[in-house]
């Protein structure tokens, strides 16, 4: 009996010469419908065709005054503090966040303006939420700022020492620092041209932004506060009686947070920053600052991470002083 297949038919003996299959279709390729891009998350332009200039990245640009491409600089104060809501200029536009960045903070500054200086987070926890950060340690002992995953204690007299990681605070931010914008300082920069800077420089002012000022300083104008006892007092009458400490021609980092006015309570609206020598052997909270050159470093928030206190002292605590504005400007401006 004849085998079947192998080009015998069934049942016959005859042999089926073998012919080659057809080529397949060379049928012209088309890219996936834009409902199948949308399950990617993205609808990109196809590899072969040539992007246009302004959109060749989404991704926050790193340049300087010279390598602007929106042209040089805006002189500070060009922008007011806190713009109304709507789109920036389309060069900026291609600058939004594309990617979720998450900052960390510890309680509230309504809290800390209320006397809550005893808090629960140790730095080490602090530290495994970022490298870059500023805050304060229990009973107000100090001042804080964290660069390059180090935490730095800043005190009352002026001097600077490594906290340990057992140490804790009441309030802190933190995130791990991206600089995703980069621009050289306008020259004789102060600290009332950071905030409208900042805002003339980010896509939005809708967002939360880590600053870092690193540079040669003319002078320096900070505060520190000082260790409490208790009962502890209001922060308005623990800062009352601290002094001014002055850092003239000095290199050195200014580091910390510029929030949005949504914030404001949760955290201090605007900027608030603080100093550190590149030696690390000084600082404080920065009341004002002349800036002789150095660069601005920006990294945007998309996501905030609030941990609130576990104590009784929280629970009771007044969080919503009707004369908030005033607290916080006498407390972090002091002037």
């Amino acid at each position: 009996m004849p085998r079947r297949g192998c080009g015998v038919a069934s049942g016959s003996s005859s042999s089926i010469p073998w012919s080659p299959p057809p080529p397949p279709s060379r049928t012209a390729w088309s890219p996936p419908t834009a409902r199948a891009w949308r399950r990617c998350g993205s609808l990109p332009t196809p590899p072969w065709v040539p992007r246009p200039a302004a959109a060749a990245s989404l991704a926050y640009v790193n340049t300087d005054a010279a390598t602007n491409s929106t042209g040089a600089n805006p002189a500070p104060g060009a922008r007011q503090a806190n713009p109304a809501p709507g789109p920036h200029p389309d060069a900026l536009q291609a600058d939004l966040p594309i990617n979720r960045h998450t900052f960390f903070q510890a309680s509230l500054m309504t809290a800390l303006l209320d006397g809550i200086y005893d808090g629960e987070l140790t730095i080490g926890e602090l530290l495994g939420k970022g490298n870059f950060g500023i805050g304060t340690f229990n009973g107000l002992d100090g001042e804080m700022v964290i660069l390059d995953g180090v935490c730095w204690q800043l005190r009352g007299d002026g001097t600077a020492t490594r906290a340990t990681m057992t140490q804790k605070t009441p309030f802190a931010v933190a995130t791990n620092f991206v600089p995703h914008i980069v621009r050289r300082a306008p020259e004789n920069t102060v600290r009332a041209d950071i905030t409208p800077y900042i805002d003339s420089v980010v896509p939005s002012a809708n967002y939360m932004y880590a600053l870092r000022i690193c540079g040669e300083f003319e002078w320096v104008k900070t505060r520190t506060v000082v260790k409490q006892s208790k009962p502890y007092p209001k922060m308005v009458d623990a800062t009352e009686a601290d002094e001014s400490i002055d850092f003239e021609n000095v290199r050195g980092v200014i580091a910390g947070f510029r929030t949005p006015v949504y914030e404001k309570g949760i955290s201090v609206p605007g900027c608030h920053v603080h100093f550190i020598d590149d030696d690390r052997t000084s600082g404080g909270h920065v009341l004002d600052f002349k800036l002789k050159s150095g660069t601005i470093e920006i990294c945007p928030g998309t996501d905030l991470e609030l941990r609130l206190p576990l104590t009784p002292e929280f629970s009771h605590a007044h969080l919503a002083p009707e004369d908030l504005d005033a607290q916080i400007h006498a407390t972090e401006v002091k002037d």
